[in-house]
């Protein structure tokens, strides 16, 4: 039973791949990696139970972490086109780095 869901989620993975390639918009193309992660934490932890490891429920754990982390650090680079702080300032556009702020304190 649980090989016939790793292969369902083998194929899911292509599908998604192939979504990914053919995305019109980057972010398709973001929510299809997004995706793409999803299945392969759940295609970690189907493999680990086949194979009798739970240990690959921890490294399918530390990879949804990381895979979580790597969607919000790409949406903000495209949002910002800067991973590092880039506050707004309330005309919408970021604060030059060491400026002083209202209150004299340097952001």
């Amino acid at each position: 039973m649980f090989a016939v869901a790793a292969i369902a989620l083998f194929i899911g993975m292509i599908m998604i791949l192939i979504r990914l390639y053919a995305g019109p918009t980057l972010y398709d193309r973001v929510l299809s990696l997004n995706a793409f992660g999803t299945y392969t934490v759940l295609f970690i932890g189907i493999l680990g139970f086949l194979t009798g490891r739970p240990d690959f429920l921890d490294v399918a754990l530390l990879y949804a972490l990381i895979n979580f982390a790597g969607t919000i650090a790409v949406l903000k680079y495209f949002r910002y086109r800067a991973i590092g702080d880039t506050s707004p300032t309330p005309s919408g556009k970021p604060m030059a780095k060491g400026k002083l702020n209202d209150q004299g304190a340097k952001s």
